[in-house]
């Protein structure tokens, strides 16, 4: 069988990468039995840098840290890049471009599943990076046609701010959790038939018994899709 290593770029949050570690190692080892695990090299960044340059508007410094990951990964042996983020992938040209190597990008599979379930309307929730600019619900309506709805100005603040007050922090406050619940409930009463959890740390907040209709946790979704690419998948 084919094995690739996966590189991953985490630490944006330790809490949501630590997650792709334990779901891919999880995946392979369901898949392939025994005492396998994946091959896999995780490059972590410090947040809190990262976290500042994001809300001080400085992409550029992002997307050099960015490509500094990926080429070390790439030096490293990794046969593939998993940028462990939603929000970071509006650099994700920027990251392929810098390596030879393949760059798994989160949105496709999460659009993958979404399509298969037979939904065209989805709600996203993420950082206001992610629900407010054109990057990742403009790949998601371009290629692979899908409505994309956020919420109204007011939740999408809500939203924000309990990823980085509390989420990235590992604070999981039952307070919050309602009111996500209210916020996918008023997505769904605007039409949408499914919600993406586009930040990569929401699913530790929320799961499919706090909405009325599936959730897309982009974290498993890309976690498992990285196994796929693997092992050949």
């Amino acid at each position: 069988m084919q094995r690739r290593t996966i590189g991953l770029i985490g630490g944006m949050s330790w809490e949501s990468s630590a997650e792709y570690y334990r779901i891919i190692n999880e995946e392979v080892h369901r898949r392939l039995g025994g005492a396998h695990s994946a091959r896999s090299l995780m490059l972590s960044v410090d947040f809190d840098e990262i976290k500042h340059l994001q809300h001080a508007g400085d992409w550029d410094r992002l997307a050099d840290a960015m490509k500094d990951a990926a080429l070390r990964l790439e030096r490293g042996g990794a046969d593939f890049i998993v940028l462990c983020t939603n929000t970071m992938h509006r650099l994700a040209d920027a990251i392929a471009s810098s390596v030879s190597i393949p760059l798994l990008h989160i949105a496709d599979p999460t659009a993958e599943k979404i399509r298969t379930a037979g939904i065209r309307r989805v709600g996203l929730l993420g950082t206001a990076f992610t629900m407010d600019d054109d990057f990742y619900k403009g790949r998601l309506q371009s290629l692979h046609d899908l409505d994309v709805i956020v919420p109204d100005a007011a939740d999408r603040q809500v939203v924000h701010d309990v990823i980085y007050k509390e989420l990235v922090l590992g604070r999981i406050d039952p307070l919050s959790r309602d009111a996500y619940r209210g916020i996918i409930a008023r997505l769904i009463e605007n039409g949408a038939e499914g919600i993406i959890l586009g930040c990569t740390e929401i699913m530790l907040l929320v799961s499919g018994e706090d909405s009325a209709v599936p959730l897309f946790d982009t974290t498993t979704i890309h976690a498992v899709a990285a196994v796929d690419h693997a092992l050949g998948a």
